[in-house]
């Protein structure tokens, strides 16, 4: 028979309707599926074209239309394994046109497992171009915009497209993943869309004019197209396909302005910057950038003064028709000049630091700055002895949001009497010129590798994870290493030994009104290795160089001694919790639990998989999803930190009400902030979606934790603490602050508190819940807003002896020594007139006032299945 004749159009053989009864028949008994299988391969033998017949089966049929493994979708691709075995079948010329002219109409509504088959079978591949981009077009005008996305990734038709057409209503439909797909493959493209959505986040430039075109869009989702979305879409897709960040400068302006106000908060609102710290990072932030320079004038002038903001304009060089014209005036007067009154308060503050912070207790000239393999030598020669105890720690300089992974800059090792500080781009610098790139790495993984070395850290897999993204040979270190004590999980047990579990709940140790007021400093609460400090060496870290630029040379004489004592304090705390561990209220066979053991992860032969979990302590778990076979070791809320994704506010707010240490990024935040801040506080990241991707691979295995964004926060609750074994008790609920995450609280009598709401309601200018601000506020500084106070369980908190801080009026407010204002206006008159209480509980970071009352019940009925009882706590 002549295939191109019109006659090959009416097979002769087996009817395909016919055998698709059949075949439907047979796929009802699910059992007879080898049956169906031998079935389908009789009947394509059987049909004169098995090409058009599994066209006319899947044009008389809905069945394959919908999503899974369906009836059609077995044919096809028994079909196309057929088509391999029977070679003969396949057509060409005027025939296979016709056949890809049907199933073009079929491909546009098969589920994307269909696709591929299809397109196979029909050689779509070699279809006319221009054909099939007009199907495409004709797709896309019809308002199938997924679709003819879809069609035209499969078919690499991309290049012949305008991208900016293609990818705006996917993107107005919140459909980011298709996009990134879009343009995977083709780097033009892939910069072109970059530049595309940075025009779109030109300050100047109106969104609506974008969404406009699209009024009557299906599923249209204005609320998710917005400048901070878009912004985040562009850097995630220079991270992804590793794109200058030059390219987009409208987004990283505004990222940097960003980051421009951030510091200035931590400079003179926090006040935990030093001003040698803080120039380091503005100047690196603003650099030549006119713009950022202008905006840079405008915070000077809001935060400090016109002869600041005049001084950093000369510094900046700019035109004085930029400048304000108080900022210009002030730059004619200023002259410079010696500032001795600044250098007498800098070594007064030296001298306070002195008494309030802990000291390196070496000399100075047994800190040593390597820069070079020759002087390396001299520390590997004292570091990899048996027996040797090392304390070890990093530094890298703070992304504040920006694209890529953080690489370490120091790298430090301290020994009893000294301390080695390894100037790791130098190192590499020297490694690459000198052909000796595998010399350092071979002695980090000796070090790590060797059980005959105590190595000290603090989150030291977060540490591993940063020095694994700047040596890609060091990337297996964590897996081999042996002899590791990771102080993290020692300041978990020390936390839980300071709660007294007997009958169910913790000692109440708080602040009373009369005690003294030694310290009217502010300073921001102790976290992480600086409280460990506090607890077990009486004095904290002084962490004000922590967010130094460690990447810039010469590195300060502040950051070398700050980053000496980062690390040798590990070993005064190692060695004073091995000498006498009782009195911290851990077990006695500390050393005996601890040295010489791994606290990151074992080594494995393959990865974790998805329902492979690392407790917060450490403990690697393996479980399925119907059962657990290895839970993580059960753990307090006080012993579990997290740092929640903004969109997950809701699930944070919960973890907090049951008493979780909880930090929640703001709407405005990057997600790479929570990677940044789980590795300096050692915080498990609770996240959702595509940024999952992106931040688990930026921690430790099981340190970042993806959340079914689907269900309610309550659900998404119960989730997290059951995958990490927290077990929550009475106690428990209502131990933090909801507003603030602070779980220390001032205790007012009743009689007290009626005494302070009605001096706050006759002091002048009195308006209810007005604005609370500090007797001696800056104009610069925002008052803080009275909210309304909450009605909260009776919280408990073990406080520590080192807050004696008191309480002073001024006027309308009520000012703790950190400056902190009770907020006792917003309390309702009648809550006072209550009998049964008799004490009310005032947050000390942020004011807020909370007593006992019905909430306390509704939340312990939300979470009745995870709350345990004393005698089920195995703590």
């Amino acid at each position: 028979m002549n295939q191109d004749s019109d006659s090959s159009d009416q097979p002769t053989g087996q009817d395909p309707l016919l055998l698709l009864k059949t075949l439907q028949l047979l796929w009802t008994k699910k059992e007879m599926k080898k049956q169906l299988k031998e079935e389908i391969r009789r009947g394509f033998a059987g049909l004169e074209d098995p090409l058009a017949g599994l066209l006319d089966m899947l044009e008389s049929s809905s069945d394959w239309k919908g999503k899974g493994h369906s009836l059609g979708y077995y044919i096809t691709t028994e079909l196309q394994l057929w088509i391999k075995e029977h070679p003969a079948v396949q057509q060409s010329g005027i025939k296979l046109k016709k056949l890809q002219a049907r199933v073009l109409r079929i491909l546009a509504q098969c589920p994307a497992n269909l696709l591929d088959p299809l397109i196979s079978i029909y050689q779509l591949h070699t279809a006319d171009r221009n054909y099939l981009l007009g199907h495409v077009s004709h797709l896309y005008h019809k308002g199938d915009y997924k679709e003819a996305a879809i069609l035209s990734i499969k078919l690499k038709l991309q290049p012949d497209q305008d991208v900016e057409k293609m990818c705006t209503p996917l993107l107005l439909q919140d459909k980011t993943n298709l996009v990134e797909d879009y343009v995977g493959e083709y780097p033009e493209l892939q910069s072109k869309l970059l530049q595309i959505l940075d025009t779109w986040c030109e300050p100047g430039f109106n969104i609506r004019d974008i969404t406009r075109q699209y009024q009557g869009l299906s599923r249209y989702k204005p609320d998710k197209f917005n400048r901070k979305m878009l912004s985040k879409l562009v850097f995630r897709l220079l991270d992804r396909f590793n794109v200058d960040p030059a390219l987009c400068p409208n987004v990283i302006n505004q990222r940097h302005l960003r980051t421009l106000n951030y510091l200035f908060y931590k400079r003179f609102v926090e006040k935990t910057m030093t001003q040698e710290n803080w120039t380091d990072h503005v100047q690196s932030t603003v650099g030549e950038n006119r713009w950022l320079q202008g905006h840079l004038i405008q915070l000077l002038i809001s935060y400090c003064d016109l002869k600041t903001a005049a001084r950093w304009a000369q510094r900046c060089n700019l035109p004085k028709e930029m400048l304000p014209y108080g900022v210009a005036d002030e730059l004619q007067k200023l002259q410079i000049q010696e500032r001795v009154e600044e250098a007498t308060k800098a070594d007064n503050y030296e001298e306070s630091k002195k008494k309030d912070y802990y000291q390196l207790p070496i000399p100075r000239a047994n800190i040593h700055f390597l820069q070079t393999w020759e002087e390396t030598l001299q520390c590997w020669e004292k570091v990899l002895r048996p027996g040797q105890v090392v304390g070890i720690d990093m530094e890298w300089r703070p992304s504040f949001g920006m694209v890529g992974k953080p690489r370490v800059s120091l790298l430090q090792i301290a020994l009893n009497d000294e301390v080695f500080l390894l100037d790791l781009p130098r190192l590499l610098e020297h490694a690459e010129t000198e052909g000796g790139k595998e010399k350092l790495p071979h002695f980090i993984q000796m070090l790590y590798s060797d059980a005959a070395i105590t190595k000290l850290g603090y989150g030291m897999s977060g540490d591993l994870s940063s020095l694994a993204a700047t040596w890609p040979a060091l990337k297996d270190t964590d897996k081999q290493a042996q002899g590791v004590v990771d102080l993290l999980t020692v300041d978990k047990q020390l936390q839980k030994s300071s709660i007294d579990w007997k009958k169910g709940s913790r000692k109440v140790d708080v602040l009373s009104l009369e005690q003294s007021n030694e310290d009217r400093g502010f300073r921001q609460p102790e976290k992480g290795l600086s409280l460990l400090v506090q607890h077990v060496l009486g004095k904290p870290l002084d962490k004000t160089e922590q967010l130094s630029n460690w990447e810039k040379r010469p590195l300060r004489e502040e950051q070398i001694l700050y980053a000496a004592s980062d690390a040798y304090c590990l070993l005064e705390i190692y060695e004073k919790l091995c000498k006498d561990p009782a009195s911290f209220g851990l077990s006695s066979d500390l050393t005996a639990s601890l040295v010489g053991k791994s606290s990151i992860k074992p080594t494995a032969k393959k990865q974790l998989n998805k329902q492979e979990v690392l407790s917060p302590s450490g403990q690697q778990c393996k479980g399925s999803k119907k059962e657990t076979s290895c839970r993580p070791a059960p753990i307090s809320p006080k012993e579990f930190s997290v740092v929640c994704d903004n969109m997950l506010q809701g699930l944070g707010r919960y973890l907090r009400c049951l008493g979780v240490d909880v930090q929640m990024l703001e709407n405005e935040d990057d997600h790479r902030k929570a990677a940044e801040i789980a590795r300096q506080e050692g915080r498990v990241i609770l996240t959702s979606g595509l940024p999952y991707q992106t931040l688990q691979s930026q921690v430790a295995e099981g340190r970042c934790f993806s959340v079914n964004c689907s269900e309610k926060a309550k659900e998404q609750a119960l989730q997290v603490l059951k995958h990490f074994n927290v077990q929550v008790s009475l106690a428990d609920i209502f131990s933090r602050c909801q507003v603030c995450n602070c779980d220390k609280y001032l205790k007012v009598s009743r009689e007290r508190m009626r005494q302070l709401v009605e001096g706050s309601r006759q002091a002048p200018g009195h308006s209810g819940a007005g604005c609370l601000v500090r007797s001696k506020e800056k104009p610069s500084q925002s008052c803080d807003a009275a909210m309304p106070a909450c009605n909260a369980a009776q919280p408990s908190y073990t406080l520590h002896s080192e807050w004696p801080e008191g309480l002073d009026q001024c006027g309308a407010s009520m000012v703790l020594a950190g400056g902190t204002v009770l907020q006792v206006a917003a309390i309702p008159p009648g809550v006072l007139d209550k009998p049964e209480l008799t004490d009310f509980y005032c947050c000390t970071r942020c004011g807020k006032v909370f007593w006992e009352g019905s909430h306390f019940g509704r939340v312990v009925s939300q979470f009745q299945d995870v709350l345990v009882t004393a005698g089920d706590e195995h703590l």
